[in-house]
Parts: structure tokens; sequence; C-alpha cells
């Protein structure tokens, strides 16, 4: 039985993966990361983290959500032989948003545990926002210390794991939210031009894609782990 490991957006937490946990109503072995709250780690740190948690003696899928996306990449780049498939969901394999490399300097002025729930609600849910939603993606945050959400800020806009993306060789998927206003159409079609394997599925919802739509989302990742599993 295939697992599937689950790498957390930019909080870290895994605890936003509840709603997609709950959708797969026990049918999916799933293990969940979670990164160190009060370290600030980069993203080769974080591989090296992730890298020792992975199963060993027993098949599975890793999926890199948001932040998460260019870890997934580049372990699936080293071609573990446990690892026998990928799915990526609202992220990317370099800084999605190339007009803002030069603001790091800016990030120490930036209220990240502070941030009103409004605007994180607008950026991350949209008009998929709902009470549940807007306490759950603020309590994941407000567990995070300021200096490692800098950092990881920091490290999106540094990041280009495009090389290593193109040494994948193995099943993937992409997951792109329709109404994403933190990762731009733009990151997914980059990922296909490297990737041209890789099947980009289209769902109607906000960059929290897992938590606003989990239901869909297992519906394809089940999908996705039944047709990987059949070729073992």
């Amino acid at each position: 039985m295939l697992t599937l490991v689950l790498l957390p957006g930019l909080d870290g937490t895994g605890d936003l993966f509840d709603p997609l946990v709950e959708a797969f109503h026990g049918q999916v072995k799933v293990q969940v990361v979670r990164y160190p709250r009060d370290v600030a780690l980069g993203y080769e740190e974080l591989q090296d983290f992730v890298r020792k948690l992975l199963p060993v003696n027993e098949p599975y899928v890793l999926l890199g959500e948001s932040f998460s996306g260019p870890i997934a990449i580049a372990l699936a780049a080293e071609s573990p032989p446990s690892l026998k498939g990928l799915v990526l969901c609202c992220t990317f394999a370099r800084n999605p948003r190339p007009s803002l490399s030069g603001a790091s300097a800016l990030l120490p002025l930036v209220p990240f545990r502070s941030m009103p729930s409004v605007a994180l609600s607008q950026m991350l849910l949209g008009r998929f926002s709902s009470p549940t939603l807007r306490r759950a993606v603020a309590g994941a945050v407000g567990q995070v210390s300021s200096e490692v959400l800098r950092a990881r800020v920091r490290a999106v806009l540094a990041v280009d794991v495009s090389a290593a993306l193109a040494r994948v060789r193995m099943p993937c998927i992409y997951l792109r939210a329709m109404q994403d206003r933190l990762v731009p159409k733009s990151a997914a079609a980059h990922i296909k031009v490297l990737l041209p394997s890789v099947e980009v599925v289209q769902i109607e919802a906000p960059h929290c894609l897992l938590q606003a739509r989990p239901k869909d989302a297992s519906v394809v990742v089940s999908k996705f782990m039944r047709e990987v599993g059949s070729a073992l």
C-alpha cells in the first residue's frame, strides 16, 4: 500500500492538512511532515530534514504544497527507490513572483504573526473563505515565529530548482487553483515546460486548495495513487 507523504505550506505546521486527511476517509495511508516552528531553516536544510523522515522500505507518493514544492521537486530529482510519484499543489520551481525578488530587505517590516485575518483570508482563501477556514489559517500561522516565516519567504524569493525538476523521471501531477492569488498560472506553465509529462489538473479553488476543496483534491490524488500503485 502506498503512503502519501504530505509536505506543508509556509506555516509548516501540517495542521492545515486536516481537511484533506479527513476527506480520504481512511482509504489512504498518510504521513504528515511538520517543520520546526522556531528554527529558521532554508530550503536545503529542510530538504535534509525531510529526507530523514521519508519511508525507506515502503513505496510512497510525495506531495509538496505551496512553499514545499521546491523541496518535493529536489527530493524527487534524487530518485529515491521507494518514491513512486510526485504531487505538486499550488506551487513553483522558482520564485513565482520575480517582480518581488528585491523585497527581501523589507521582510523585517512585515508583521507576519499580527497580520490581520482579513488580509490573510483575501490572499489565501478569497471567496472561498469561511469562519472555520479563517480560524485554521490564523491558528497555523500563529504557531510559527516571525523569524521563521521571514526566512521561508526569503527562501521563496531566491529559490530555483528548475534544473532538478528537469531530472524528475516519475509520474507527476500538478493541482492548480484557478483562483490562486499568490501563485500565478505561469508557475504551472514553467513546470510543464521542464516536465512535459506532468498532468496539470485545474480546480476552482483559492491558494489554499487542499483546505477549501479537500474532497475534489482527495479524488484527484486518490486516482493518481491508484494509477501509480497499479504499476508496481
